[in-house]
């Protein structure tokens, strides 16, 4: 669709074309924000929705005929993947918003490729989505400066990191969860704590391994690099870091992973070795998934409001979509120490 200048300026001026793409840059709103202009939408703030009707004046649009157009609303919502158990609470958060106000999800996932990220792109264009939600680790920067031109309202999601986008961020507070673990661990009496952290490069994996490191230094604890592994979130990595540290002369009497799925996969190295949870070995996670409270024996973690992250999230991105601005570019929810049976008072 494209803005026609009729207005009594130079033939040159005149027969150029204006994009709705320039349109939403003067107006300082997103493309599909004058979309729903055009097309006689009432989700619009009433000073945005003036200010978009005043430059189409001035630029002499007249509306064309054409085949009938939805006016469903869309969010897209973007993973990696889609393998993750809080992915799941990160939609149920998106979806609640959403459905409660009529506006419908389509959730994607790019497995860290470019080409099926290109291929996202292309169906967004298609569909003229009200706005993105990204939870990625990553994004290249042909993607990036695509989304940008698009002018699309977006909102990234950290648990895993986040896009250097221009734009909103919701993450958690994860130094402070990986302090709460340490120093929980430490009232216990453990002194050798084994730590399982994220992939290195992720924000929130350095903040969580910080968090640790602090409860350390503060309770005059010796740092040993030889307590500490590498994983990447999910079960196996957690197993093998686990096998790793009770392979030690010396091995932990509490191992911290940085995920719930890592610390399953701590609880089986354990069992394989023939200890116990939390007889032999204290374990905490991070997440606080569904299933953990079903665990033997139910995981103490670190609560991180996976749903209400994504709940932000769908609200934040419909009130950019509605022209409206965000207070502030970056939130983070707090985490919170949930203390159940993995974990014990270290036998002296």
């Amino acid at each position: 669709m494209t803005v026609d200048d009729h207005t009594n300026r130079p033939e040159a001026t005149r027969s150029r074309r204006v994009t709705i793409s320039t349109i939403a840059a003067e107006a300082g709103v997103s493309v599909p924000t004058v979309s729903r202009v055009i097309n006689g939408r009432s989700d619009v703030a009433p000073q945005t929705r003036e200010r978009v009707e005043e430059l189409l004046r001035r630029h002499g649009y007249r509306r064309r005929a054409s085949r009938p157009r939805s006016n469903a609303r869309l969010i897209d919502l973007v993973f990696n993947d889609l393998d993750s158990p809080w992915a799941v609470e990160i939609i149920r958060g998106v979806e609640d918003v959403a459905h409660a106000a009529g506006v419908g999800t389509v959730v994607s996932a790019i497995h860290r490729k470019p080409a099926l990220a290109r291929q996202w792109l292309q169906n967004l264009r298609a569909r003229a989505s009200d706005g993105v939600i990204l939870v990625l680790s990553n994004l290249d920067t042909p993607l990036q400066a695509e989304l940008r031109r698009l002018a699309v309202p977006m909102v990234v999601v950290d648990p895993a990191g986040g896009p250097s986008l221009d734009a909103p961020t919701i993450g958690a507070t994860n130094w402070a969860g990986g302090l709460a673990a340490t120093e929980y661990l430490l009232s216990l009496g453990h002194q050798r704590i084994g730590l399982i952290s994220g992939p290195r490069p992720l924000l929130c994996s350095r903040a969580r391994l910080d968090g640790y490191r602090a409860g350390l230094e503060a309770a005059g604890v010796q740092l040993k690099d030889e307590l500490i592994r590498e994983g990447d979130f999910y079960h196996e990595s957690g197993f093998h870091g686990g096998q790793e540290l009770l392979s030690l002369p010396d091995p932990p009497t509490a191992i911290f992973a940085s995920s719930d799925q890592m610390a399953f996969g701590v609880y089986e190295a354990i069992r394989q070795r023939g200890r116990r949870v939390p007889d032999d070995v204290s374990v905490i996670g991070f997440d606080d998934l569904p299933e953990v409270r079903w665990s033997s024996p139910p995981l103490t973690t670190v609560r991180q409001p996976l749903a209400e992250m994504g709940s932000l999230a769908a609200r934040t991105v419909l009130r950019l979509a509605g022209g409206d601005t965000v207070d502030s570019p970056r939130v983070e929810l707090a985490t919170e120490l949930v203390i159940r049976e993995s974990t014990a008072a270290v036998d002296r």
